[in-house]
């Protein structure tokens, strides 16, 4: 199963608890999240607790709806997004890796849209991240 490497609901994840479960994947995550911060200022972020089959996972939010998802994992981490149909089209019509956008197009379809989770396990998948969290604003 996929699941947080942060299970204890009572125990909200440090910074050095991060830091210390990503090893050197830290840097990335935090690139991801300030580069979220750069191109929304005014984004909101949190660690939140779905429930004990999933434990804590990190998000950065507007208003109204959740920018993306961070997961952490022992030694790595995921990002997840939803996208609606407006950013799904836009996501099709760009360099976006092939891989991501099959993903996305073999996503179940649900009424706030397709969901998608992408392993942060290199650094040539951060730039895509990067393009989907600009098109996540965009729509």
């Amino acid at each position: 199963m996929d699941s947080s490497v942060f299970m204890e609901k009572e125990q909200i994840p440090t910074q050095k608890e991060l830091s210390k479960k990503l090893t050197d994947k830290i840097k990335w995550w935090q690139q991801i999240r300030d580069f979220v911060f750069e191109k929304y200022p005014k984004a909101v972020e949190e660690w939140n607790f779905p429930g004990k089959k999933y434990g804590w996972s990190f998000r950065i939010k507007d208003k109204k709806r959740v920018i993306i998802y961070l997961l952490p994992r022992e030694g790595s981490f995921m990002v997840a997004f939803v996208f609606g149909q407006k950013a799904y089209t836009q996501i099709m019509e760009t360099e976006i890796d092939e891989s991501i956008k099959t993903e996305l197009t073999n996503a179940r379809v649900y009424a706030e849209g397709r969901g998608i989770r992408i392993a942060v396990d290199s650094e040539s998948v951060i730039e895509d991240i990067e393009r989907l969290v600009e098109i996540k604003l965009a729509y």
